[in-house]
């Protein structure tokens, strides 16, 4: 792939050389060549190509951090610390109403 890049910008690098030397042409007509037709196309490209590989880093950092979440559940479940009311405390008791019963007038 960046063979392809490296090929691609020396092409448009000479093209923009060319564009900015000749009798008619201007730096600013060279600086345009070399944006829009080497630049743009290969930042496309590159983006492109490199769909794959961002995708294998991204499943690699997922797994990596499932491996570490798993160690360290498995270290909080061996030392009892992960049951729910392992605090020593009494669990809470349910809220009683909070709005008090509406009665009929007498």
């Amino acid at each position: 792939m960046y063979l392809i890049v490296i090929a691609w910008t020396y092409v448009t690098l000479m093209m923009a050389v060319a564009e900015a030397t000749s009798p008619n042409g201007t730096v600013l007509g060279a600086v345009i060549t070399f944006a829009l037709y080497g630049m743009l196309p290969m930042g496309i490209l590159v983006y492109i190509l490199g769909t794959p590989s961002r995708k294998r880093a991204i499943k690699a950092r997922e797994a990596a951090e499932q491996a570490a979440y798993d160690a360290e559940q498995a270290a909080a479940t061996a030392t009892g610390s992960a049951a729910p009311d392992a605090g020593g405390e009494a669990p809470a008791s349910a809220e009683g109403p909070t709005v008090a019963a509406v009665r009929k007038e007498p």
